[in-house]
């Protein structure tokens, strides 16, 4: 069952938040990480940001986040959130499992604390980081996170958390600070990052379905946007681009780890014995593009590839510019 609840809120019943003056760690400040930590910064959260480049601290600092290159200054956080690119980069940074260079924040952090990451990561992962932060009295709780950085900017990101339940409530405002609508889906955090997978697959879908009607419409003489707009809704309506024809393709979500998330979700449905035929297809659509040399491009792309390998004439592609 999947327990809804509106942002900034907790149940009646709560006692077990975390307090206003909580200090949050934060691991991974990219675009959507920063967008992020300055929310909670804005709510008056003290957030520590760790980075590993001390160039980026001026800006960091200007934002209202305390930034540092050592994460020692991790260690007395009550909650570290992490927004990595991938299960090896949250691992590395927790555990320090991955490449030379230091130990993870994990490791000096204090019984009790929670780690609450927010990156797209294997359920797999998922579950092997909550066992692992169990051996060491911590807390794990997967939020996973559907929308873009401007998404995230505003507020407007639906959040997907699973974990142990008490490290779950007292998390729950802490997320609601961050989003437009949370769901909460179970104990096991692996279910929140299966969630996410299934989203972007279903997002994924939608992308080739609508590249594929572009790409008729185009060939037929006729102006894209006469085309009728495929999907809508919480999921769908998180993905960047997704009624926007200007062919600039700049990546938020790139195709190399559009296509790893498919084949993680892919994976999955293999083991429980699901065919995913339409999910194959859009599988060998993202390998062709990346082929194509498309890798740097966003998986909005997707409706550049069908125009390609349907062979239309250069007058009806859209102007592609270089991702920023």
């Amino acid at each position: 069952m999947i327990d809804t609840f509106p942002p900034f809120a907790l149940d009646a019943s709560s006692t077990i938040g975390l307090p206003e003056q909580t200090k949050i760690g934060f691991v991974g400040l990219g675009r959507m990480g920063t967008a992020l930590a300055a929310n909670l910064a804005a709510r008056g959260r003290e957030v520590i940001a760790y980075v590993r480049h001390p160039d980026r601290i001026h800006k960091l600092a200007a934002l209202g986040l305390t930034p540092t290159t050592d994460n020692a200054d991790l260690f007395d956080c009550d909650v570290v959130v992490s927004m990595l690119p991938n299960d090896d980069a949250v691992l590395d940074a927790s555990f320090g499992r991955t490449g030379p260079g230091g130990e993870g924040f994990a490791l000096g952090l204090r019984r009790g604390a929670i780690h609450l990451s927010m990156s797209t990561i294997g359920t797999a992962t998922a579950s092997h980081l909550a066992r692992e932060h169990a051996r060491h009295g911590q807390g794990f709780v997967a939020a996973s996170v559907f929308g873009d950085p401007d998404a995230a900017k505003a507020r407007q990101l639906f959040i997907v958390m699973a974990g142990a339940p008490a490290d779950v409530e007292r998390c729950r405002v802490l997320v609601g600070d961050l989003a437009h609508q949370t769901f909460i889906v179970g104990t096991d955090p692996g279910h929140a990052n299966l969630i996410k997978l299934l989203g972007n697959m279903m997002m994924a879908t939608a992308l080739e379905m609508r590249g594929d009607s572009i790409a008729l419409v185009r060939k037929c003489g006729l102006d894209p946007k006469h085309s009728p707009q495929i999907g809508s809704g919480t999921m769908v309506g998180g993905c960047a681009g997704l009624h926007d024809d200007s062919g600039s393709y700049a990546a938020g979500l790139a195709l190399p780890p559009a296509f790893k998330g498919l084949r993680g979700a892919l994976a999955k449905a293999a083991a429980a014995a699901v065919p995913m035929p339409s999910v194959n297809a859009v599988r060998d659509r993202l390998i062709a593009g990346i082929a194509r040399g498309n890798a740097v491009l966003d998986w909005t792309a997707l409706s550049l590839i069908a125009t390609q390998e349907a062979r239309i004439k250069a007058a009806f592609l859209p102007a592609r510019r270089k991702p920023s």
